[in-house]
């Protein structure tokens, strides 16, 4: 909480140069800043489209901000890609956005944050940038994020691993932030709970051939393959090298490796893999599933739900704010997704608009269950999942 309070003289200071000026009549842009392309682009649809899920209720309700309406502004960070992801929010924030949501990966969302994000005053929150290091980014309260840190992804995927007997894993991640970030964090877990990682590697995305890559893993004796990767780029083609080759008997699989197009081309070859994705499976979930099906939004990938959280308290924080100008709705973050207020669960914004307008307070649950703690980061919860039958399933809720 701290962290946020003294952004807040900051982050008004920085609003005279770069707010939008309130109307009741113009639309308030926010910008929906994900992976479109690249190693995500299977995700990323269903993760900008539960967000305007969000933005369509608040629209639908009629109580926001008197009456404005909210309009979706897409850019495309490509994911892998900091430079492009920078410019794509750089082009964003001309065309007027008051927010941004993203973006999706933790080195585009630290491109974006540290590079035009604070330094025009905009609130940034991400549905799916999990690096432990964007705990510690000098953010002046602008950056916030929906789904939890990988440090806490570390320590439940080594403990999972351990319940099922498995105590040697072979390690290869995507060498970027968030595929170090959690190698780094699944290591220490797990060999404090007794387990060896036999090797650690980095790969490449975008490579034509990871027979080396594999062989060198296999060469470590382990049978079990944690996979570190995204489900469009290495991660899957790394799996697929190693069923070639019989390499390893079974793969554990994070968020970013937890996707359609991984049971489409491998599921009959997973049977038994598992792995941990952001999320619950209760009664809020089954709502937002629901919602969300009625939409059109089907697809199994992660941090749909994170997404759509994130585009409520981006609206819900303007509400509170009373206000669209970029430098007064990240000092209202808190205020609104942590206690005490009224819980404001799935499909009841109209009714947290309402709350706010009439000078209430709210404690946004969501579908994740948000509470921010001083650094802008979500605890959150993990799904542990099982492929069986070439399908995920949820074993329980870590």
């Amino acid at each position: 909480m701290l962290k946020h309070l003294l952004a807040t003289t900051t982050a008004l200071t920085l609003a005279s140069g770069a707010a939008i000026a309130d109307s009741h009549v113009g639309a308030v842009k926010i910008g929906v800043l994900m992976g479109f392309t690249g190693p995500v682009e299977s995700l990323t649809p269903d993760m900008a489209a539960s967000a305007e899920l969000a933005f369509d209720e608040i629209n639908a309700s009629g109580l926001f901000l008197g009456g404005r309406r909210i309009e979706a502004v897409r850019g495309d960070s490509t994911c892998a890609d900091a430079s492009a992801a920078a410019a794509a929010a750089e082009r964003l924030i001309g065309d007027g956005v008051a927010a941004i949501l993203g973006a999706a990966c933790s080195g585009a969302t630290t491109a974006v944050a540290m590079n035009v994000a604070v330094p025009n005053g905009v609130l940034a929150v991400s549905p799916s940038a999990t690096s432990p290091g964007l705990s510690d980014i000098e953010d002046r309260g602008l950056f916030f994020r929906t789904a939890p840190s990988d440090a806490r992804q570390g320590e439940v995927l080594a403990e999972l691993t351990m319940a099922r007997g498995i105590d040697e894993v072979a390690v290869t991640y995507t060498n970027n932030d968030y595929g170090q970030g959690l190698a780094d964090a699944f290591t220490r877990a797990f060999e404090a709970l007794g387990g060896r990682v036999t090797v650690s590697a980095a790969h490449e995305d975008g490579r034509g051939d990871y027979t080396a890559e594999v062989s060198t893993l296999a060469a470590s004796g382990a049978s079990d393959l944690l996979v570190i990767g995204y489900v469009d780029q290495g991660g899957r083609q790394i799996i697929q090298t190693a069923l070639d080759l019989g390499a390893f008997e079974r793969f554990i699989l994070p968020d970013g490796m937890i996707g359609d197009t991984l049971l489409a081309d491998l599921g009959d070859h997973l049977e038994g893999s598992f792995g941990s994705v952001p999320g619950s499976d209760g009664d809020a979930a089954a709502r937002f599933d629901a919602i969300a099906a009625e939409a059109g939004i089907t697809g199994i990938g992660p941090f749909r739900g994170e997404s759509y959280d994130a585009a409520a308290l981006i609206a819900l924080a303007m509400q509170s704010a009373g206000s669209a100008e970029r430098g007064e709705i990240a000092a209202h973050m808190d205020r609104i997704a942590n206690a005490p207020g009224t819980p404001i669960g799935v499909g009841e914004l109209a009714e947290g608009l309402r709350i706010l307008s009439e000078g209430g307070d709210i404690d946004y649950v969501g579908v994740s269950n948000v509470e921010f703690d001083a650094g802008g980061n979500a605890s959150g919860t993990f799904r542990e999942l099982e492929v069986r039958g070439a399908a995920f399933e949820t074993q329980r809720v870590w």
